[in-house]
């Protein structure tokens, strides 16, 4: 007889909840009142614009990826977003929604690899096994929430580059079009476009995946259409949205909270409990549409699949 052993964050799916859930917003601000994190909320819309129309994406749901908490319902995750090139509020929703052209879509693989390749969003997709798994989301000020991914793992797209040996970092890049979106036009103190990046070996462990599609839909605007990053145990802002460019590369890339603050988002940037903020800490976080504050998890709760990376590195070098 066949006895499965499933990892310690993994629990049935039969926690899922209904996304037509709803949470009072208003109640979420109350409740973050006179924190800390009370600021990054500040700016959020009471309300939202009915999201864009999106076509259905179906994939079977890798039974590997569970999570122990209900899914944020997609109607709250479509109008709480971070997308500062929209603006740097919550409810950026209805500006993503009108401004963004998803498609068509045209997406660069260059550096160090034998071919560089450009392709449209859907033939790259089409190149693609897509999957959908459940994965939590872990942001940086302090708040959480889990969602129905829709996309395929990173490393697919490593093996599709084939990068050279001296490969060392991927950089990705998104997009920098101030037609397409108003943020970049009002907000030109940001050092545009905005940037990320993981180590090679990073890119290559199975977790880290390429979202393009959610909800049984096309990935939303605001959710970063047509194509973005998540990698569920690092925080929120490593997973950059709207990716035009992955360059493989023997350089270290620095991202664009980097450049900003390079003390309070470094390169690492992994769920850490234990190292605050420098203003706040990260020992807990509220999830987004419960309310319940919950003890932060190392890694997020995937350790079991990533922290073999980091072996031999210490201190708060590792988390920052």
């Amino acid at each position: 007889m066949l006895i499965r052993v499933k990892p310690s964050w993994a629990v049935s799916e039969a926690s899922a909840t209904p996304e037509a859930t709803y949470l009072n917003r208003r109640a979420l601000l109350a409740g973050l009142a006179g924190t800390a994190l009370a600021a990054p909320f500040a700016g959020m819309a009471t309300g939202a614009r009915a999201a864009t129309e999106r076509l259905a994406m179906s994939a079977p749901r890798n039974a590997a990826y569970q999570i122990e908490r209900e899914i944020t319902p997609e109607a709250e995750n479509l109008k709480f977003n971070n997308f500062y090139e929209y603006g740097s509020h919550k409810g950026i929703g209805p500006d993503a929604e009108t401004q963004l052209k998803p498609r068509p879509w045209q997406v660069v693989i260059d550096g160090l690899v034998d071919k560089p390749l450009t392709l449209d969003v859907d033939e790259l997709i089409g190149k693609m096994t897509l999957e959908e798994r459940l994965y939590r989301h872990r942001c940086v000020e302090g708040w959480s929430m889990t969602v129905p991914w829709i996309g395929f793992p990173v490393k697919a797209l490593v093996d599709l580059a084939a990068p050279l040996s001296s490969a060392k970092y991927l950089r990705m890049e998104t997009f920098s079009d101030p037609e397409l979106a108003s943020g970049i036009r009002t907000q030109p103190w940001y050092p545009w476009p905005y940037v990320e990046g993981m180590t090679i070996e990073e890119a290559g462990n199975d977790l880290g995946f390429l979202v393009v599609g959610a909800y049984g839909k096309q990935v939303a605007n605001q959710m970063g259409a047509p194509i973005r990053l998540h990698l569920p145990w690092k925080y929120g802002f490593k997973s950059l949205k709207s990716i035009v460019k992955f360059t493989f590369t023997d350089t270290r890339p620095v991202g664009l909270w980097e450049t900003i603050a390079a003390n309070e988002y470094g390169f690492w940037a992994n769920v850490n409990p234990e190292v605050p903020h420098p203003r706040w800490s990260q020992a807990s976080e509220i999830v987004l549409h419960t309310m319940e504050r919950v003890p932060t998890q190392l890694f997020n709760g995937y350790g079991e699949q990533v922290a073999s990376l980091y072996a031999g590195m210490e201190g708060e070098m590792l988390y920052r």
